[in-house]
């Protein structure tokens, strides 16, 4: 039997031998050509992975994936440097709806269901673009409400009347019924409850493991993604500041009492958490 630390070598080796789905090379992102938001930004995303790109507020983790979508012209940003590619194409040129069709969907931040159309209905848009037949699109619907039977549960009701978890997992379904290789999940646990964050990142490692799709997941609760991710990067201010498995990173010292609030002494303050932020110089 192999011990904890050759194992643990093992998943390593494991892990890099995967094949990249998505790389982003060094990109720059300006809005209103002016504000410069992201600085040189990289990070890759492997096939079957669960990646987390994690930081505060304003850190430059939503303009990383729109980015990575080409949602930035509806905001006035653009990527002015460097290169996006998905298995191995650049694609930071293609229109939203072309990347969709080659497999990558992004689920935005704030959930935006179709608020007037019931949940069923919802979870039925997000194949619009699919050409395999209505069989194959009533599987997939079957599929999506065995990952989410609550949406089954409310499938007649209108989406908008729904509880925020139930808005989560409606967005989430409704990416899938697209049949993506790859989500893009944009803060998944804002507004909701702790046993509902729980229960969604559940469900992502479940599709994650049973489907084969491959997550790019931007978010705050840096305790929560490190204990479903595989691998993890921290923005800071628009810059990869730190990158790593992500159990090395929940082990981490900085980002134990950067992030998550605790220490070698055991949990701090959320004051001594800001001390520590302004004493802390990530960059050199």
């Amino acid at each position: 039997m192999l011990d904890t630390a050759q194992t643990g070598e093992t998943s390593t080796r494991e892990g890099a031998a995967r094949e990249t789905l998505l790389e982003v090379n060094n990109i720059e992102v300006i809005y209103n050509h002016v504000i410069l938001v992201l600085k040189g930004v990289s990070l890759a995303v492997p096939r079957g992975g669960i990646t987390a790109l994690l930081g505060g507020n304003g850190a430059g983790k939503t303009t990383t994936l729109k980015a990575i979508s080409n949602l930035l012209h509806s905001e006035r940003g653009e990527v002015t440097k460097g290169t996006i590619s998905y298995r191995g194409e650049r694609v930071q040129d293609l229109d939203p709806a072309a990347l969709v069709k080659r497999g990558v969907i992004q689920v935005m931040e704030g959930r935006h269901c179709f608020e007037h159309l019931t949940v069923e209905e919802n979870l039925m848009t997000g194949a619009f673009t699919r050409r395999d037949g209505k069989a194959a699109v009533q599987r997939d619907l079957e599929m999506v409400y065995e990952y989410f039977p609550r949406l089954k549960e409310r499938r007649k009701s209108q989406a908008g009347y729904t509880s925020g978890g139930e808005q989560q997992m409606c967005a989430i379904g409704r990416a899938l019924m697209s049949r993506p290789e790859m989500v893009l999940l944009d803060e998944p646990s804002m507004g909701l409850a702790p046993q509902l964050v729980e229960q969604i990142f559940e469900i992502v490692k479940a599709v994650n493991e049973g489907e084969g799709v491959s997550f790019l997941l931007a978010e705050q609760n840096t305790n929560v993604a490190l204990r479903y991710a595989h691998y993890g990067y921290i923005l800071e201010n628009g810059r990869v500041v730190m990158d790593g498995p992500a159990q090395a990173l929940r082990e981490n010292p900085d980002v134990k009492e950067f992030y998550l609030g605790m220490s070698d002494e055991g949990r701090k303050s959320f004051r001594d958490v800001r001390s520590y932020r302004r004493r802390k110089r990530w960059l050199a």
